[in-house]
C-alpha cells in the first residue's frame, strides 16, 4: 500500500468546498423554513376531527415518509418536465426537500400538539380568546418548546440530506468534493476534508439548537 497522503490539491480548491458548504446550508435553511410551515398546517390537520382535513394529511405523511428522498429528487428533476412542469436544479431540490421535511416535521409537531393539556384551550376560551388566538398565543409556543429536541435532530438530518442534491448536479458540498476528487485523483484526502466540514457544521448546528433549548427551557 504505497499511498501517500497529499492534501495540496484539496487546499488549492478549498474555496470551492466552502462555496458548496454555503449552498448546502442555504438549501437546508430554505427547505426547513418552508417545511416548518407545511408541517404546522399538516400537524393541525392530522389532529383534526374532520376527515376532510385529516385524511389528505395522513395520506401525504404516509406516502412521503415511505419514499426515499433520492427517488423524489430524481422524479422532480427528470419526470416532472415530461408532464410540463419544469424547474431548475436548485428549485426542484428545494421543493422536494421542503415537501420531505414537511412530512417529518408534521409528525414532530403532531406529537407536540398532543402533549399540550386540553385544559389550556378551555382556559383560553374562558378568558375570551378566539380559537386562532389560542393557537398562536398559547398552543404553538408551548408546542415548539416541547418539540425542540426532536426538531434539532430533524434539522441536522435534513442538512445532511442536502448531499443528495449532487445527484442532479447542484454544486453543493458533496458535488464540489466529487469534482475535486475526479480532477485531482486524491480520493482519501478529498473525502476526509469534506467529511470534516460536515462534522464541524453538524456539531455547530447541534450546539446552536442546544442553546435555543436552554433559552426556552422552563425554570422549575
Amino acid at each position: 500500500m504505497g499511498y501517500t497522503l497529499n492534501f495540496a490539491a484539496v487546499w488549492r480548491n478549498f474555496d470551492q468546498l466552502l462555496e458548496g458548504l454555503a449552498l448546502s446550508l442555504g438549501l437546508a435553511f430554505v427547505s426547513i423554513l418552508v417545511g416548518v410551515l407545511i408541517g404546522l398546517v399538516v400537524a393541525f390537520a392530522l389532529i383534526s376531527k374532520h376527515r376532510i382535513a385529516s385524511w389528505p394529511a395522513t395520506s401525504y405523511v404516509t406516502v412521503i415518509r415511505n419514499l426515499p428522498i433520492l427517488v423524489l429528487v430524481l422524479f422532480a428533476y427528470f419526470a416532472l418536465p415530461q408532464m410540463g412542469v419544469r424547474l431548475g436544479k436548485i428549485e426542484s431540490f428545494v421543493a422536494v426537500l421542503s415537501i420531505y421535511s414537511g412530512a417529518y416535521l408534521a409528525e414532530v409537531f403532531r406529537g407536540g400538539l398532543l402533549s399540550i393539556p386540553k385544559g389550556l384551550s378551555e382556559a383560553g376560551l374562558a378568558i375570551g380568546l378566539t380559537p386562532m388566538q389560542i393557537r398562536t398565543s398559547i398552543i404553538m409556543p408551548l408546542m415548539l418548546r416541547n418539540v425542540l429536541p426532536s426538531l434539532s435532530s430533524t434539522v441536522i438530518s435534513l442538512f445532511k440530506d442536502t448531499s443528495l442534491a449532487a445527484a442532479i448536479a447542484v454544486p453543493e458540498l458533496t458535488f464540489e468534493a466529487r469534482k475535486i476528487n475526479v480532477e485531482s485523483f486524491r480520493v482519501i484526502e478529498t473525502w476526509i476534508v469534506a467529511s470534516g466540514l460536515y462534522v464541524v457544521t453538524c456539531t455547530a448546528l447541534a450546539a446552536l439548537m442546544r442553546l435555543a433549548e436552554r433559552r426556552l427551557a422552563v425554570v422549575r
